[in-house]
């Protein structure tokens, strides 16, 4: 199989290496120059992967058309608000008969659509899977252990992705429940916030254990009503990857939350990170879309308040800890 990788970040960077380490050749699509020649000439992304070796052979290319042009699956792992206009890109260059794979874990601001319902308006006519789970991408370079889950609408395609990207060291699980994964992996990152701030402030494990808990609650409220199946918060889309990014210390949107718990800025917050923590525009995605479902979502809410608002940390944790008592 011939495998296109969209975006040049951690994670992009990451599952190219792995791809190609698992035997399919990869071109990886990004948009710096300097950055695909360092990758083509030094085989590292210091930036992004410091002190990691990439294979040998592995493509790197600033030309979208070539990246993609020959591609039986193009996997786009680019932030979310950059992914429409790429998309809309793939309509010319990527084939009909690609498969197209969204790693995004974010949802569209304006339009609150997720990334394959994007993919479905702007690239028209391709098979598509969501691939979602715990999986921090200097672990995955590192070729550590990692299960990861691929839905589809389609069996057929999940279960090809599956064993596309399925390794000795790197475990795929199918699934259909694309409204489930795509929905869990992008609000679990609000609540990562509200754990790193937790931490920030002082707080200990039993704060973290709560967020954790309720957190997972009012993710599957919304999804739920949204069309997602209960049991697929359970699995490695939901509870695994909200734990992972709750207490991982690569968890980028938990370092987030740990600056603002510590009394810094959310612009100094965002500064001190080169990669895009995903959370903080979900927030925004993640209340509206409560609000018009008419789901209670406190802890988004309360993030909300922080990060655009201009409410406390500790006056959020003590409102969410005041609410009126009810039956779990």
């Amino acid at each position: 199989m011939s495998l296109a990788v969209l975006g040049g970040g951690s994670w992009g960077t990451a599952l190219a290496a792995h791809l190609r380490r698992a035997g399919h050749p990869v071109r990886l699509w990004l948009r710096d120059a300097a950055t695909a020649d360092e990758i083509n000439r030094a085989r590292r992304n210091a930036a992004y992967l410091p002190g990691i070796d990439l294979p040998a052979d592995l493509e790197a290319t600033p030309d979208l058309a070539r990246a993609v042009g020959r591609a039986d699956t193009v996997f786009v792992v680019i932030p979310s608000e950059f992914c429409r206009g790429v998309y809309r890109q793939l309509r010319a260059h990527a084939a009909p008969s690609s498969v197209i794979v969204s790693c995004t874990k974010g949802i569209e601001i304006d339009s609150l659509r997720r990334m394959t319902e994007v993919a479905t308006e702007e690239a028209p006519g391709r098979a598509l899977a969501v691939l979602s789970g715990p999986s921090f991408a200097l672990e995955v370079a590192r070729q550590q252990p990692t299960t990861v889950v691929v839905a589809s609408a389609q069996p057929g395609v999940a279960e090809a992705v599956q064993r596309l990207v399925s390794t000795r060291v790197f475990r795929a699980y199918s699934s259909d429940d694309v409204v489930g994964v795509e929905l869990a992996g992008s609000l679990k990152n609000v609540i990562a916030i509200a754990a790193g701030i937790v931490d920030g402030i002082g707080y200990g494990s039993n704060t973290v254990a709560a967020l954790v808990t309720r957190g997972l609650a009012e993710i599957a409220r919304l999804a739920v009503v949204l069309g997602a199946r209960a049991d697929t918060l359970s699995g490695l889309a939901g509870l695994g990857d909200l734990v992972l990014t709750c207490t991982g210390t690569l968890s980028r949107n938990r370092r987030v939350g740990q600056a603002l718990g510590a009394g810094r800025s959310l612009a100094e917050a965002m500064a001190e990170t080169r990669m895009v923590a995903e959370g903080v525009r979900t927030t925004l995605a993640a209340c509206a879309m409560a609000e018009r479902a008419g789901v209670e979502m406190p802890i988004a809410m309360q993030m909300r308040e922080v990060l655009y608002r201009g409410r406390s940390p500790r006056e959020a944790v003590e409102a969410l800890m005041l609410r009126t008592l009810k039956r779990e």
